[in-house]
């Protein structure tokens, strides 16, 4: 029996095994190969500055050093005790428990503010383009604050709310709402208008053109501004944390800048950038739910 007639045969059923499979799932398998060839090529870019020299293990530590020691960086994000006089610095819960509850505490921060800033901001873009009275007494204000910097509202967050969940869920609102504001009169005014005569040539009033025609055109890219936004809202809400709201990831990035732990620096940063990837995977697989009847991206100027 030839070399090559035994390699056919192995290769037959692996290849039998990716042709049963959907063209969806295929994809899926494509888009999660390529994502790890992605990150394995930007880690093995740092090992290799790190195995020449160029960059500093005690600045720059490489990812076999900061994620090769998982329990012994966990250890540092029981917060929640750190601060009470006479309490041990091992009390709490154990390393990866509070890791856990380090994480669901900035994810919540994160999630509840972006819901916040979407309900509100969306609600008042779509009454501001309908009511014109409206409009003028509140749309030069949100055009003028719109510029401000999150950073800056954020003593009137711990004016407002002191110390706790509700400062740095007010930051992610605020960092928010005044450009999903903006986003939604845009997208309204970018509506196409042979839709809306269509509607009032078949007699749908006013109400009935915004509730069947303008808000259902314009959902596809406010979901779309939504997703971009969910990545401004982890970096505010850190920023928020990091002046001791509580406990939470942007607690430990300032722990570790006070301790002058690199390691623990780029651990938080690692587990951040995952936390942001599954958090936007998940509004996107809500968006393909909702929006059912928006074709998805083909990709067809790829090849130009």
């Amino acid at each position: 029996m030839s070399g090559d007639s035994v390699a056919g045969r192995l290769s037959a059923p692996r290849a039998g095994a990716w042709a049963r499979l959907s063209p969806r799932s295929r994809a899926a398998l494509a888009r999660i190969g390529w994502g790890i060839a992605s990150v394995g090529m930007f880690a093995g870019i740092w090992e290799l500055l790190w195995a020449i020299g160029v960059a500093d293990a005690r600045l720059l530590p490489p990812p076999h050093i900061f994620l090769g020691n998982i329990p012994d960086q966990a250890r540092f994000f029981n917060t929640a005790q750190r601060w009470q006089i006479g309490v041990d610095a091992s009390a709490g819960p154990s390393p990866l428990g509070a890791v856990g509850i380090t994480v669901a505490a900035t994810s919540m921060r994160v999630f509840v503010g972006l819901g916040i800033a979407a309900v509100l901001s969306v609600t008042l873009g779509v009454l501001i383009r309908y009511f014109t009275l409206l409009e003028k007494l509140t749309l030069p204000t949100i055009t003028l604050l719109s510029p401000v910097s999150p950073i800056a509202w954020l003593p009137v967050a711990i004016f407002m709310f002191g110390i706790g969940n509700a400062p740095a869920i007010f930051m992610v609102v605020i960092a928010l709402f005044f450009h999903m504001v903006l986003s939604t009169i845009s997208q309204i005014d970018g509506v196409n208008r042979n839709l809306i005569n269509v509607a009032r040539t078949m007699g749908a009033s006013k109400r009935q053109v915004y509730g069947r025609v303008i808000i259902p055109a314009i959902l596809p890219q406010m979901l779309i501004v939504l997703r971009l936004n969910l990545f401004a809202s982890w970096m505010v809400v850190l920023i928020a944390e990091s002046t001791g709201v509580g406990f939470g990831l942007g607690q430990v990035i300032m722990l570790a800048r006070n301790t002058f732990n690199p390691s623990l620096v780029f651990f938080t940063i690692a587990l951040i950038g995952l936390l942001g990837f599954l958090s936007d995977l998940v509004l996107r697989q809500l968006q393909r739910r909702l929006l059912y009847w928006v074709p998805e991206a083909t990709g067809v100027l790829r090849g130009l």
